[in-house]
């Protein structure tokens, strides 16, 4: 089981950039999809989660900034970023569980190879 995360790149401070994450060849209705990044010299940090549900999570960081979605026609998960800060530089990953959500990444089997967000001017 593979996922692709995708949408990263260089941004201005205040700026949005949306990330997208997708499992070729497998429906991403059952799982749940979590997002999760890791700054230079620090660990994985949870940002959002959606569950098969529809609920949602956001970290206290990024809560009111960030809006996770799923689109079930293009079997496609984003990450819609706004007001994008200097201290969202990160690598980006997108994880999946079929077992339950939340930002703790114990909870997830699944992860793609991540998409690099820089935010700068």
């Amino acid at each position: 089981v593979q996922l692709q995360a995708s949408g990263g790149g260089l941004v201005s401070p205040g700026g949005s950039l949306t990330l997208s994450c997708t499992m070729p060849g497998r429906s991403l209705d059952w799982y749940s999809i979590g997002w999760f990044r890791q700054a230079p010299g620090k660990g994985r940090e949870g940002v959002s989660c959606t569950s098969t549900y529809g609920n949602t999570e956001y970290s206290d960081s990024v809560k009111g900034r960030f809006t996770i979605s799923r689109d079930k026609a293009k079997n496609m998960v984003y990450l819609q970023m706004s007001d994008l800060k200097p201290e969202d530089t990160a690598t980006y990953y997108c994880a999946a569980s079929l077992s339950s959500s939340g930002l703790d990444e114990v909870v997830y089997a699944y992860w793609g190879q991540g998409t690099l967000v820089t935010v700068s001017s």
